[in-house]
Parts: C-alpha cells; structure tokens; sequence
C-alpha cells in the first residue's frame, strides 16, 4: 500500500476514552495518519488535545465547521481523505450530514442518530454523496466472530434456532454521573445520549453481533426495560424476547449496574447440527458443539481457521497462540473501511472481503432496534414489530 490516508476526528478531547481507542486502532496497520481535528467544543481543550497528540496547530480547529471550511480550501492531495466522528451520540447526525455533504468519507461511533427518521435521512445522505460511511460496530471485527458468520452462512450449524445473547456491565451501578464522571455524565443524559441508555450504548452491539453472525433479521421484539439507580433519567438494566425472520427465537439482556462484571459480552448461537459460543472476555477462541461429542475449543490463528472463513484469516496480524483483542478489532474495520476508500478513488471494484466492515444500514437497524425495544417497554401489548 503506497498511499496513506489522512485521517480527520472530531471529538475525543482530553479525558475521552473512546476517541483515544480510534486513534490507536487507525494506526496498527500503518496506511492511515491523523493530521488535525475539531477534538473538543471548548477550543482550548481542542488545542491542548492537538499539542498532546503533537499535530500541526493549523490543522487543530475550533469547531467541526471551521474543520470543514479550511480542510476544503487545501488541495486534493492535502486535505482530510475521512473523518472520524467520536463525539456524544447526539452530534452524531448533525456532524456526519455536514460532513459528508462536504465531500468527506465518515466513519462514525454506534448509534448512528438520535432518531430512526434521522437514521433514513443520514443513508439518503450518504447515496447522494457517493462517499463511504462507516460505523464503528467493533465487535464485528473479531477474528472469530467472522469465523462463526461464516460457519453459519457455510451451513454448518445447520438451521438456527434460537440465539442468546447478553451484555452485562457494573460500572454505572452507582450514580457516578453526580460525581463528574465524564462517560457516565453523558450516557445518563438524554439530551446526549437519545431515548435509550443501557439499551442505546451496549443493547445496540448486542443486537448487531446476533444479526451480523446469523445474517437473520429481529422482525419482533418483546421488552422490559429498568432505571435501578435512583434519579436516573435513562434505562440501566434491559432484557428482550425475539423472534427471527426464520421463525429462530431468541434472549437479549443488558445491563449496567450488573456488579463485578466487566465488559461480559458473549453470544450463542444454537442450530440444527451444532452450537457456537463467544465471549468477548476471551475473544480468541470459538466454542463449536455437537450432539454426543465433546466441546471443540477453535482458537484464532491457526490454518484451519482460514481454511474456514478467508475473512477471519484477513483479520488475523500475529501466529496462535499470540493473542489479538479489543484495538485489534477497531483496526480490522478501520482497514476494510480504509481499503474501501482506496479501491473506490481507484475505481476499483470493492471485494467482498474489503467491504466487510458495518454501515450506515446497520445504524437504521440500530436505531429502529432502539425504538422498538423502548415502544415495546411502554406497551402492555408487549410483542411488538420491529420494522425492516
């Protein structure tokens, strides 16, 4: 690869966590640099952020809409080829609309919007624009959640029948948004962070991960939603009946305030002939199951893994036995997306492979998620339809 891309962001000032994990990831693979960005709406939290990260002072802005005025007025070959949007969940539609209609590729934090009807509003952006738009869904860049996408598609599980998966969490389980806790303070507030908030930040991935491994759709959604601690405005706790569009039932549950758990995402998938589980804790390894045979440990790296899914050998940088993770996963959707970007300049054709990263139809199908969960929550009805 003989080009780097020049990379924007617009969030993940001093003290964020999460633009400081696409930072990190974008660089692994060695064909993206970070040369400016809008990292804060206070502008002189965006400037310390810019000495911190040692960038060019001209290219570290006020605003996002300075970011776009100047970036515009450079050259082809010297202005942003993307931009990363790490902000709190309600910039993101205002931004990424701004942006992409600006003429620059997006790769954008989950959830996509605050609203389905902005969800719609964004893709039609997105046509007209012809520019590629990411959404960092970051499990899906596993190694072995690829492996098991493809076992799946592959028929080797068989018929799905029923799919399991939860998220638990215990770092909210007592009100740190009243002590300044940065994260917290903006992921209770629903004027940040939508409608949604255990649902909305964690029950999204859960929701995508089931999709994306089985390639069915949630057409029914069955939903209680809690606010255990005390004062809070937004949803702590969450738990889901399913239904599949091929008749598979399923078991969502997240949560928040689940005390001595960490990052606990793990899924099941059960089908006619076998079983797959993974946990995000261990995420190296896929855990196949049959009928009457002892459970298979499948771990990342080895041949026998590519020989299975050219997509989950793609997504592999070290031998067995060395273990990938968190950045790593970041980073394989940072290079599908990068890739993209290259082919499609190019003219190119995108491979298949290359274009596995999620876009901006799995932000509408987080954000109906979102809306259906919450209006099956409220209704006495209960099973209700989440629409395609």
């Amino acid at each position: 690869m003989n080009k780097k891309l020049k990379m924007g962001m617009v969030g993940g000032g001093p003290g964020a966590f999460i633009g400081e994990v696409h930072r990190k990831a974008s660089r692994i693979d060695g064909n993206i640099e970070l040369i400016g960005g809008a990292f804060d709406v206070d502008p002189k939290k965006s400037k310390e952020q810019g000495k911190i990260l040692g960038l060019d002072s001209s290219r570290v802005y006020n605003d996002y809409n300075e970011l776009i005025a100047h970036e515009n007025s450079l050259s082809e070959d010297e202005r942003m080829d993307f931009i990363s949007i790490v902000t709190p969940n309600n910039w993101h539609f205002p931004i990424a609309k701004d942006i992409l209609e600006a003429g620059f590729n997006v790769m954008c934090e989950k959830p996509m919007t605050m609203t389905v009807d902005e969800a719609h509003e964004l893709k039609k952006i997105v046509e007209k624009s012809g520019k590629t738009f990411g959404l960092m869904h970051n499990y899906t860049g596993y190694p072995m959640v690829k492996l098991a996408r493809d076992m799946v598609r592959n028929g080797d599980v068989g018929e799905v029948r029923k799919i399991v998966v939860r998220y638990p969490q215990g770092w909210l389980a007592k009100p740190i948004e009243r002590e300044g806790q940065m994260q917290a303070s903006w992921r209770t507030d629903p004027k940040q962070s939508g409608a949604a908030g255990s649902i909305g930040d964690i029950g999204t991935h859960a929701e995508n991960l089931s999709e994306y491994i089985t390639g069915l759709k949630i057409t029914k959604i069955c939903a209680h939603l809690s606010t255990f601690v005390e004062g809070r405005l937004l949803d702590d706790d969450g738990n889901a009946l399913l239904q599949f569009d091929n008749g598979a039932s399923g078991v969502l549950h997240v949560s928040q305030i689940a005390i001595g758990e960490e990052n606990n995402l793990g899924i099941w998938i059960y089908g006619t002939k076998k079983s797959l589980e993974w946990h995000q804790e261990h995420p190296n390894s896929l855990y196949v199951k049959e009928i009457g045979k002892p459970m298979q440990v499948w771990t990342r790296g080895n041949d026998y893994i590519g020989d299975i899914s050219a997509a989950a050998a793609r997504a592999t940088r070290l031998p067995s036995g060395h273990p990938e993770a968190f950045l790593e996963a970041f980073a394989n959707n940072y290079l599908n997306f990068s890739e993209t970007i290259m082919a499609k300049s190019a003219g190119q054709k995108v491979d298949a492979l290359i274009s596995d990263f999620p876009d901006v139809n799995d932000g509408i199908r987080g954000m109906i998620f979102i809306d259906t969960v919450i209006k099956s929550a409220k209704s006495e009805q209960k099973w209700t339809t989440m629409p395609s």
